[in-house]
This record gives structure tokens, sequence and C-alpha cells, in this order.
């Protein structure tokens, strides 16, 4: 059987370069109806070029704590560090991708990347060092021959793809994906998660992603973050994936390894959590 951290403080001692650090973070959101205490007692270390995944039932502040990790929203107790430095705000070195593609659809697929690009580098750079820098981004994600399609006339995995570009040309230092795939049908998710699977192997970004799939998490993951139910949701568990790169999806089908990780993580959702709830 894999190893499972019972203790998520324990599985951080394994991680000897922590480029995120979260320390007993909290949020609570103040409503019509008074306090409502999303997460709490949140502590988590990311090592540089580390893939973790988020993982639980709905309303378990999944996409609650990627947004602090964003500096899309600010704790209202512990603290974020990145890089060794506090999370004040959203910054270039955490690129996000979230489930909608947020795309400018009167735009096109380049010229929604070299947005980006030129916020990110505009004061530096040449404006054919931006072009570049977009083409290579496109290419990146095999969207060469769509770079001047608008996001109306592509697929709905191929919007997804010019979000990662989009998100990648910034050469962010850490990659935060918000169910990237959840929208998407079987064949085209298998396709994205292969495909960011060489990505990720090519650049070696940090990544933290929010998914609801157990099979994405464990197929992507060097760990699973497994929360418990909200409201005042923590980190139940943290989950090892022993399993060596590049992976191969029909190659996992049948490993032994593979399967004890899916079952650990299926066991934590349907039969821990349920009977936590009772």
């Amino acid at each position: 059987m894999v190893p499972i951290a019972q203790n998520p403080k324990a599985a951080m001692i394994k991680n000897p370069e922590r480029y995120l650090q979260v320390a007993h973070a909290g949020m609570v959101f103040d409503t019509n109806d008074g306090d409502f205490i999303a997460l709490r007692d949140i502590d988590l270390d990311i090592a540089r070029g580390e893939f973790v995944s988020l993982i639980g039932h709905s309303g378990c502040g999944k996409s609650t704590l990627l947004n602090l990790v964003a500096g899309l929203t600010h704790p209202t107790s512990g603290s974020l560090l990145c890089a060794e430095r506090e999370i004040t705000g959203p910054g270039p070195d955490r690129g996000v991708v979230f489930q909608n593609h947020s795309l400018l659809p009167w735009f096109t697929c380049f010229d929604n990347v070299y947005l980006a690009v030129e916020r990110v580098f505009g004061a530096t750079e040449t404006k054919e060092k931006l072009r570049d820098r977009t083409h290579a981004a496109l290419k990146l994600v095999g969207l060469s021959h769509a770079e001047y399609k608008r996001p109306g006339e592509i697929s709905g995995g191929m919007k997804q793809r010019v979000g990662i570009a989009r998100a990648l040309a910034m050469e962010p230092n850490m990659l935060l994906l918000d169910e990237p795939f959840g929208a998407l049908d079987a064949l085209t998710r298998a396709h994205l998660q292969d495909e960011l699977m060489r990505i990720v192997g090519e650049t070696g970004s940090t990544v933290l992603m929010v998914t609801h799939d157990v099979d994405e998490a464990v197929l992507l993951s060097d760990r699973i973050v497994m929360m418990t139910n909200g409201p005042a949701a923590t980190i139940g568990e943290i989950l090892h994936v022993p399993l060596a790169r590049p992976r191969d999806r029909l190659g996992l089908a049948h490993d032994a390894t593979y399967i004890d990780c899916r079952t650990a993580v299926l066991e934590f959702l349907y039969q821990k959590q349920r009977k936590m709830a009772a």
C-alpha cells in the first residue's frame, strides 16, 4: 500500500526546498447569515518543481485555497509565502488557469496570449521579442495552426490550451490550475492531461491543481492533498504518489501502485469522509 501522511505536517518534512509555504491559513467569509468558515488551519509546503493536486467534495474549499495562493483573496488568519515572500496579491510569478478559459472573444488566440505577454514583459522587451514569446507559447500547446482564429471558431479543448499557453507565456514559477479540464469530454480531457504532463516535464513548473477527478489526480500528481468536507474544511490526509516519470496512462492502467493510490483516495473521499459527516 502506498504511504499516506495522516498528519499533513509530517508530510512537509519530506520537502527540503519549500517554494510555497502555507502556515495556519484560515478563510472566513462575511455573509448575510453571519460568518462562514471556509478553511481552517491549513498547513502545506510545496517544493519547487512539484505537482500537487487538491481533491475533495464540493464545498471543501479547494478553489478558495487556490485563490489564496493566487493572491486573489487574502486569508483571515495565517500566512502564505511564495519564494520566501509574502503573497499580498496576484503576480506574474503565479500563472492561473481557470475552468472557464476566460478568453476575450473579440481577440484571436494570438492576441489573447500576447496581451498577457505584453503586460509582463512589455516594459523591457521589443515587440518582436513579445511576438516570439507568444508564438512559442502557442507552439508549446500545439496551437500554431490556430493562432489567428477567435475563441468562437475553436473547440472547448483548444480554448483551454490557449488559457494554458497564456499562463505559460508569462514564464511563471508556479502554475495554478482550477479544474482546467472539468468541463471537457473524456477524450479531450485525457488528451490535455497528457499535454500537461509533457509541458510540465519540459518547463519544470511547480503546479498546484484543483480537481474532482481521482484518476486525473493520481496520473498527474507527486502528492495529492485530500480536503475534509466543509464548512471549516482543512487538510485531512496527504498521499504521496511514488510513480516514476514520464507516465503513460495505458501503462499505468494495471500498475499495482497506481491502483493502490487510486483506492486510497477513494477510501478517503467515500468512506472516511462519510463517517466523519455521520
